[in-house]
């Protein structure tokens, strides 16, 4: 009998991951094509895309085991079919179901993917009042690096700098936060256990 090699427990964790993301993909009302290995991938893309909107290239590539010239190959095919979306986000680009979220909820995404900046969200959402200073301190950060995330993510439309720190849109950042707790971090998570009570949320078309 054959001696079971590394790179078959390597393709047998990449066959797991893509049928379990292709079973999310299979139970979303996009196009789907011809049933083949392809498919089976382009399906797990967008059952990924469907828990994880927002997810950078490099996230989705290596989460879902791919190579990179198989997922840009994918994504591209996902694209030209009108399924998938992506938007520029500095030195990222980030996927999204095509024309399933509005400019902001795809903004707001793109920052609460991003470390420091959802600390900050989530901070503000649970204390409007909470102080620069004790922002920095939450996201274990300088106070220089929570005012340069301010400005960025007051030019976002995120936040307003005009009286303290005032988080813009909270229920749809709120409700955003929520819906895909999961997908971020152990404090979201807690968040969402605290919140998910009394928001549903459905997004923007």
């Amino acid at each position: 009998m054959a001696k079971r090699g590394i790179d078959d427990g390597v393709d047998e964790s990449k066959r797991s991951t893509l049928k379990r993301f292709a079973a999310l993909g299979a139970a979303t009302p996009l196009v789907h094509l011809s049933q083949s290995d392809a498919s089976d991938v382009r399906d797990a893309i967008i059952g990924y895309l469907a828990a994880t909107p927002g997810a950078h290239f490099s996230k989705l590539r290596d989460d879902l085991q791919l190579g990179t010239g198989e997922t840009q190959h994918h994504l591209r095919r996902l694209e030209r079919d009108g399924v998938v979306e992506h938007r520029k986000d500095g030195e990222y680009k980030r996927y999204f179901h095509a024309d399933r979220f509005s400019d902001f909820e795809q903004r707001a995404l793109g920052y609460l993917r991003r470390k420091t900046p959802r600390t900050m969200i989530l901070a503000l959402l649970r204390d409007p009042t909470i102080s620069g200073r004790d922002l920095a301190e939450r996201a274990d950060v300088s106070r220089s690096t929570i005012s340069k995330y301010a400005a960025e993510l007051e030019t976002a439309g995120l936040l307003s700098r005009a009286d303290g720190y005032t988080v813009q849109r909270p229920e749809t950042l709120l409700t955003l936060v929520v819906r895909y707790a999961n997908s971020f971090d152990e404090d979201a998570v807690a968040f969402a256990s605290e919140a998910d009570e009394f928001v549903q949320y459905t997004p923007t078309r």
